[in-house]
């Protein structure tokens, strides 16, 4: 009988006082894959982190097998092991240190999070095996922080196959992926499953997993079971937004040959492009293609180069504090700061939400009595009320994200724009979340949806933009 990679036996995790896994008992078998799967909270991404050697348990055991032999230490368990999560990401993005995608790479293959030595033939040649792999040889030279959020996620998997693991551990590896993405990397993972290597796979989008042998695992409230809970919720039905009837539109926003640059790479533009009032845009693009770089424009988070200009005639002062006031956004980037926006400090779930009002990112102000009525109204309406009290630190990536998404619009911004914002969503909130947006729209938001997937886009989105290579290929 072969010696399982990890066994754990009525584990248990606490962590900020909130018991995040109680009594899990698992065993992960050589070249086995094993899917996660499970509401947002539920404690895929806390059993990731004990696999991976990240936590430890409070109670219980946890052995390895990585290498042939048992242990317990998990420094050296990790040698053997990779994890691919918004962790890595995060760590690179709120560093100023320039460490460009090979550098990336070549740490991984080191074990270490930055490239500190120089690399010795062996490393080299198993860098060219790597980005041939993974088709990353046109990012190999770019700065990690100017990537887009899919071109990350394809260079944190490079990252994590360079010690060539027994074991990979992906959490909701699909989300930000462009369908071409998902399918060239699907394909990756089946390659390294049939030569031996295991997976586990935490997400809430099984369609998109690549064809293995699943082994499903269900994660709810912190327990393990191998058949599907028995849910009496029905998620809501989603309606199309409302058709807008506007006889004499406003500009909203108007770029006149707008370009930007990030870390001296050119990331989006020239663009000429208008949003008036009644419009609501749909906007694609392959991986790297703009998309995001657009919509943190539009935000006021990037400025144009020179020759070009933005223009927001919907603002009485277009300053970062109205911007921030009138414009919600939700994307992969806020994400990573409001998750360390208190620095050590309590920082709730309801500060998080409140801070939409005043704009500010870190601190809120003092709330009005009513303003508190609408934060517990649309946390009732997205089922986030358990999450107002919870420090943002200690949840998981699906209730951060819950708690953006209400404070994206909780101030009934003018411009909403969605960035993959229904990523790290199980099937309940996403419905929860697309069935606010009729009400929205009608009280007068204006929506823009970047998404690649069909279903993250309501019905009712009265204008497309596709972007290839930073500039407009298609606008209707």
């Amino acid at each position: 009988m072969s010696i399982p990679l990890v066994d754990l036996k009525d584990v248990s995790v606490i962590a900020g006082g909130r018991t995040l896994l109680s009594g899990v008992t698992l065993s992960l078998g050589s070249g086995e894959a094993l899917r996660l799967a499970g509401p947002n909270g539920g404690g895929k991404t806390t059993l990731l982190r004990l696999l991976a050697g990240q936590i430890a348990p409070v109670s219980g055991e946890r052995v390895y097998g990585l290498g042939g032999g048992f242990q317990r230490s998990a420094v050296q368990a990790r040698r053997s092991l990779s994890m691919v999560g918004p962790d890595a990401e995060a760590f690179y993005l709120t560093r100023d240190w320039e460490q460009t995608v090979r550098d990336v790479l070549l740490a991984g293959y080191a074990g270490e999070t930055l490239n500190l030595w120089e690399a010795d033939e062996k490393a080299l040649k198993r860098l060219a095996e790597v980005v041939k792999l993974t088709h990353l040889g046109p990012l190999l030279e770019r700065d990690f922080r100017t990537l887009s959020h899919g071109q990350r996620r394809r260079a944190l998997l490079a990252r994590a196959l360079m010690p060539a693991p027994e074991l990979l551990l992906l959490d909701e590896f699909t989300d930000g992926l462009s369908h071409r993405a998902r399918a060239e990397l699907g394909a990756v993972l089946r390659d390294i499953h049939a030569a031996g290597t295991a997976i586990v796979l935490a997400t809430h989008r099984p369609e998109e997993a690549p064809e293995l042998n699943w082994r499903t695992v269900f994660v709810e409230s912190g327990k393990l079971t191998d058949s599907l809970p028995v849910t009496s919720h029905q998620p809501p039905a989603t309606s199309p937004l409302p058709q807008p009837t506007v006889h004499d539109p406003q500009l909203l926003v108007t770029l006149q040959n707008a370009e930007v640059y990030r870390n001296g790479h050119h990331a989006l533009g020239p663009i000429t492009w208008t949003w008036q009032s009644g419009q609501h845009w749909l906007l694609t693009g392959e991986n790297g293609s703009g998309k995001s770089t657009l919509a943190r424009l539009i935000a006021g988070e990037f400025h144009p180069a020179r020759g070009g200009s933005i223009r927001r005639p919907f603002l009485a002062r277009d300053v970062l504090a109205q911007r921030r006031r009138h414009i919600g956004v939700v994307g992969a980037e806020l994400g990573i700061r409001q998750r360390g926006a208190g620095w050590g400090r309590e920082w709730l779930g309801r500060d998080v939400i409140a801070s939409a009002f005043a704009g500010t990112e870190g601190f809120a102000e003092e709330v009005t009595p009513a303003q508190w009525q609408e934060v517990k109204r649309l946390a009732e309406r997205l089922g986030v009320v358990e999450l107002l009290e919870q420090n943002a630190e200690t949840l998981s990536q699906g209730q951060l994200r819950r708690l953006l998404l209400a404070r994206a619009t909780v101030h009934r911004p003018k411009l909403l724009i969605l960035d993959e914002g229904l990523d790290f969503l199980d099937a309940d909130s996403r419905e929860r979340f697309q069935d606010l947006l009729p009400e929205l729209i009608a009280a007068g938001t204006h929506l823009m949806v970047i998404a690649h997937r069909e279903a993250d886009a309501p019905a009712g989105l009265t204008h497309h933009l596709h972007l290839e290579g930073g500039k407009v290929a298609c606008g209707v």
